[in-house]
């Protein structure tokens, strides 16, 4: 029905100067020129100032924006049916005027192309004709000497063969919109794509110097040193830097929320996985870039329920941004906004709610807020963020929907239909065939008061052939620790006498680094309540993947030191730019390895030829020859560096570049700025170094 309500401003501003044109012209040209029995000039003055009203369209307060298709719908009916219809009647239904009639019904059509706004449009505009003809005190009598059922044939006819005409007009019309807004999705994707990984260089660099400088900043100042800089000025030093860290992070995420708008997220339905709704929600929250403390306030997750749904974890977090990014700025002049994202679990479909109480959204844009370049109320707004937003839900057999209150609420609400049973314990099946081997003979120590949580994790655990053992609070986690020896420990967050950060720094003190893993067990809602730069806390309700994978990330990152056991080891790292090879330079440094670099792909490919390399680290966009051409020919080679391990960087790591790496070779990826603990963590799992235990 839109098309038949909506007009735009061109149409509206050239039917307006064309209409005031030919009703002044055809009044005195049939008055004077024809001589026809019947002109009305009211009628026609009428006609003309509603033509001239509709020119100047634009020009209308905004308020009254909303009801102008209603204005314009009244005016084609008056102009059109009803004044060449009266004519048709009161000169007794003329030669002329007959052939006017069929004018008339094309016209009406050019401007309503939907069938029954125009069949409502044309009957209002006759049936009003037959009325004014009936109460007019010049009304002729009607004595049509024309083939009346002949002429109803053409009418009805030229309907159908303006229809006809219509329908395959607007197919090849929406065709060419398709192709134009393709290409225009093309060009934005990579001109976005250009900028984003030009700006993520320097970014990155300053993202580097900040942290060396905190680094480098004294925890505590001796006396001697205080003289020559004041604990005050440390201080200040080291906030005035935090907040630039903030600003870089928060610069970085506009550039991810970009990218992520001009993405095509048509995903194949067989790439898809199972997520824990519960798991990428907390972490897109986490990982959001915030302007300040006070947006940080205003979030509240409510995990409810948790449940699996076939998505994919990049464009999904794209989605909570895009909505997240929406509901912050229409808060920031609320003192007491906030948004509740909270999950919901049903029998055949799954819900995510994303509610804020800001100003809500007027009922006549909400109907029109996911088509792409709509924007209504907010400033610099592109039109692509709920666009994309409802693309990515389709493609994963999914919806979006908004449910809004004036002046009260507005509520985002992702329908997931709910994935069978069967698929998740494949999944699940998948991920113990995987990890069981690293996990075989290890042994765990759950320390927790609660016995709910105690038997579901071990019941989770239980396929890992991972020997456990449980205590209730944080003296007796001690004394077993201090007497057994233990692979990792589980802490609960509240657990009693002894919690999760008085045991950590006792048995660091007592004894050798031990791998600790911190649960959050409690009904508190807001993740950012607690610290979570560190990898090793797991919150309930628990997902598999992601207490699998923190688990064996915590054991092998709290290893023993590895420099001996990697010295032997040469990594090749590959980039165009100076600064990005001593950053990824300094990070390996710090393991001991041989590093060989090189500035191309086609350098790249040299250095192989010449040198033994373990591990090649690789820009995926790079001059000469980039990082996808570069892999794809160490690969389709026959030399003895072809199964070489090739680590990709790149500033845009969406599903096409992955799918781009996948197919070249590139064994896995990571997106720039690159971070020290996952990145290490990943070189060391490629290098496949075997570490004591």
């Amino acid at each position: 029905m839109k098309e038949g309500i909506f007009v735009s401003r061109s149409d509206a501003m050239v039917s307006g100067i064309i209409g005031a044109l030919a009703n002044v012209f055809f009044y005195f040209t049939f008055k004077y020129g024809f001589h026809l029995p019947y002109e009305n000039f009211w009628l026609r003055l009428i006609a003309t100032l509603m033509c001239i009203s509709v020119i100047f369209m634009h020009r209308l307060p905004k308020s009254f924006s909303p009801y102008f298709p209603y204005y314009w719908h009244t005016f084609l009916i008056f102009v059109l049916p009803f004044i060449f219809t009266v004519n048709l009647l009161m000169n007794n239904f003329h030669e002329l005027w007959l052939y006017w009639e069929i004018f008339m019904i094309f016209v009406l059509m050019m401007f309503i192309p939907n069938w029954f706004m125009f069949m409502f449009d044309f009957l209002i505009g006759v049936l009003g004709a037959i009325i004014f003809y009936n109460f007019s005190t010049h009304n002729i009598p009607l004595d049509p000497s024309f083939n009346i059922p002949l002429y109803l044939i053409v009418i009805v006819f030229s309907i159908i063969a303006g229809y006809i005409f219509s329908f395959g007009n607007a197919n090849t019309i929406k065709e060419l919109e398709r192709k134009k807004s393709e290409e225009k999705y093309l060009a934005l994707e990579a001109l976005a794509g250009s900028i984003a990984h030009e700006l993520r260089n320097p970014l990155s660099q300053v993202h580097h110097n900040l942290n060396e400088i905190l680094l480098e900043l004294p925890v505590k100042t001796t006396e001697k040193e205080t003289e020559s800089l004041p604990n005050k000025n440390i201080e200040t030093i080291h906030k005035r830097v935090v907040q630039a860290q903030s600003a870089v992070n928060r610069g970085l995420h506009v550039i991810t929320m970009t990218l992520g708008n001009f993405r095509k997220p048509d995903i194949a339905k067989s790439t898809l996985t199972c997520l824990s709704a519960a798991t990428v929600t907390r972490k897109a929250i986490e990982e959001y870039g915030y302007a300040s403390d006070q947006e940080k306030k205003m979030i509240t997750f409510e995990p409810g329920h948790d449940f699996i749904f076939l998505g994919e974890e990049d464009n999904y977090t794209l989605v909570l941004y895009n909505l997240l990014v929406n509901a912050l700025q229409v808060l920031q002049a609320k003192p007491d906004g906030r948004i509740v994202i909270s999950l919901k679990q049903g029998d055949t479909t799954n819900r995510v709610y994303v509610r804020d109480n800001g100003p809500g959204i007027q009922p006549e844009v909400l109907p029109r807020i996911f088509d792409s370049f709509f924007t209504s109320g907010k400033k610099g707004g592109t039109g692509l963020g709920l666009a994309f937003c409802k693309r990515v839900m389709t493609s994963f057999d999914g919806t979006i929907s908004c449910n809004s209150e004036k002046d009260r609420y507005t509520e985002f609400v992702l329908e997931f239909p709910a994935v069978d049973p069967k698929v998740i314990r494949n999944y699940e099946s998948q991920l113990y065939e995987e990890y069981r081997p690293f996990f075989t003979g290890k042994k765990l120590l759950i320390a927790c008061d609660k016995p709910e949580f105690r038997k579901t994790f071990k019941a989770l655990l239980a396929p890992l052939m991972l020997g456990t053992d449980t205590v209730t609070d944080g003296r007796e986690a001690f004394k077993k620790l201090s007497t057994e020896r233990f692979d990792l420990v589980l802490i609960d967050s509240e657990l009693p006498y002894l919690n999760a950060d008085e045991l950590s720094k006792k048995l660091n003190i007592a004894t050798k680094e031990l791998p600790v893993v911190t649960c959050v067990t409690s009904s508190r809602t807001t993740p950012l309540d607690y610290n979570l730069e560190s990898e090793s806390t797991l919150f309930t309700p628990l997902a598999l993947h992601e207490v699998l994978k923190t688990l064996k990330s915590t054991i092998e990152a709290t290893r023993a030191p590895i420099k001996e056991s990697m010295s032997d080891k040469t990594v090749l790292v590959v980039d165009d730019q100076d600064f990005n090879r001593k950053l990824i330079k300094t990070m390996l440094n710090k393991l001991g390895v041989r590093i060989l670099e090189g500035a191309n792909g086609l350098e790249a490919l040299k250095i192989l030829e010449k040198e033994h390399c373990d591990l090649l680290i690789m820009d995926m966009r790079m001059p000469v020859m980039d990082g996808f051409e570069t892999a794809a020919q160490i690969r389709s080679g026959t030399t003895a560096f072809r199964t070489i391990p090739i680590l990709g960087l790149s500033g845009n790591v969406d599903s096409e570049s992955l799918k781009m790496a996948a197919e070249s070779g590139i064994n896995d990826n990571l997106m720039k700025p690159v971070k020290l603990k996952p990145f290490l963590q990943k070189v060391t799992a490629m290098l496949n170094i075997s570490q004591p235990a």
